[in-house]
C-alpha cells in the first residue's frame, strides 16, 4: 500500500499546478500586484493564486483576490490561459485569467497580505503597463482588446 501511495504522490508532483488570476479593470486601469516578499523582484502580475480542491475556480479566485488586495470581486468569464514552468524546481503552472469587477472595498495603503507575499498593489493604465515588467506577455491584449487568448508555455521569469 505504501508503494502505491508513494507512486500516487510522485505522480501528483509531476502534474501541472492550477491557478486562477483576476483581470480587474477599473476606470480603464488594470490592477496588478508585486508578489515577491521583500520586493525581491520588480515583476508585476494579476492577483490570484493556486486552486484548492473542493472549491470552484471563481470561489478560489474570490478568496485569492481578497487575500492579496483586500477587495471583493465578482468573477466573470475566462479570457486567458497562460502556462509557465520552472525546470529547476519541477514546477509547471497553468493559469486561467477571468474578467472581474470590484463589488466592495478599495485599495488601502495600510493593508497587509496575510501571507506576506504581496508587497504592493497598484492600478496601471495601458500606457503605464508598457513602462514596467509584467507577466504574462499577453496581459494587455487579454485586458483591453477583449480577445480570449492562450499564452504558450514559457520558463519562469523572476
Amino acid at each position: 500500500m505504501d508503494k502505491i501511495l508513494r507512486r500516487f504522490h510522485l505522480g501528483l508532483m509531476n502534474m501541472p499546478r492550477l491557478a486562477v488570476r483576476a483581470l480587474i479593470l477599473h476606470e480603464d486601469r488594470l490592477l496588478l500586484v508585486n508578489a515577491y516578499p521583500d520586493r525581491n523582484s520588480n515583476l508585476w502580475c494579476a492577483p490570484g493564486g493556486g486552486v484548492n480542491a473542493g472549491s470552484s475556480l471563481p470561489e478560489n479566485l474570490m478568496r485569492e483576490v481578497a487575500e492579496e488586495t483586500g477587495l471583493t470581486v465578482a468573477v466573470g468569464s475566462p479570457v486567458l490561459v497562460n502556462e509557465f514552468n520552472d525546470p529547476a524546481v519541477g514546477l509547471h503552472q497553468v493559469e486561467i485569467f477571468f474578467r472581474c469587477t470590484i463589488t466592495a472595498g478599495r485599495l488601502d495603503p495600510d493593508w497587509l497580505d496575510p501571507e506576506h507575499i504581496v508587497t504592493d498593489r497598484r492600478f496601471f493604465t495601458r500606457a503605464q503597463l508598457m513602462q514596467i515588467r509584467f507577466k504574462p506577455d499577453t496581459l494587455p491584449v487579454a485586458t483591453w482588446d477583449d480577445r480570449t487568448t492562450y499564452d504558450p508555455l514559457e520558463h519562469i521569469v523572476r
